[in-house]
């Protein structure tokens, strides 16, 4: 469920006439709203995982401050972007405080994700780890990202590293997807 400006995308095996039955024409808050979510899932057979900002920035190209390491390591953020994602690939940047992940998510777009160290926190590690990550793709590919609404610091370190909102999702996963690692 994508939402952008006045406008919805359902990306979903589910006929137009089920959507008309649920989303009264003109109601721009029904399509993320919880009642409507949750049918959608139970009729996909699918969890949810909550609604997201949707941000996105360009690629800067260049040397970036990031060292690639083994995708398959054991750290919490790499598993997860996993399950997720397709072609994963993890950097952590110079200090080691922080790990970015890289992978291709919904629609095969190239998505980041970022995890600071406890002890580093408050310091700019994200922001700057974000700004490497657009590094890792030519200038003008975009690069896109997800967080919580309520998760402030991590919308912060997004904007501040310059992503842009460019609307709102809510993704629903059947399984998870261990196996998938590579380019």
């Amino acid at each position: 469920m994508l939402g952008f400006g006045a406008h919805f995308a359902v990306a979903a095996d589910v006929s137009a006439a089920w959507l008309h039955e649920r989303l009264a024409p003109g109601d721009l808050l029904a399509p993320l709203s919880a009642p409507f979510l949750a049918a959608l899932g139970e009729r996909l057979g699918a969890r949810g995982d909550g609604i997201d900002v949707a941000l996105a920035a360009p690629g800067l190209g260049g040397a970036a401050a990031l060292a690639e390491i083994d995708a398959a390591a054991a750290h919490p953020r790499v598993a997860r972007a996993r399950g997720h994602r397709d072609g994963v690939r993890a950097y952590e940047d110079r200090s080691g405080a922080a790990v970015v992940v890289l992978g291709r998510g919904l629609a095969g777009r190239r998505e980041v994700a970022v995890e600071v160290h406890p002890a580093a926190r408050g310091r700019s590690v994200a922001r700057r780890a974000l700004v490497e990550a657009r590094r890792l793709l030519a200038p003008g590919d975009a690069l896109f990202a997800q967080t919580a609404p309520g998760n402030a610091a991590s919308l912060r370190a997004l904007l501040a590293a310059g992503f842009a909102p460019i609307g709102s999702e809510a993704l629903f996963f059947r399984r998870t997807r261990p196996d998938i690692v590579g380019p």
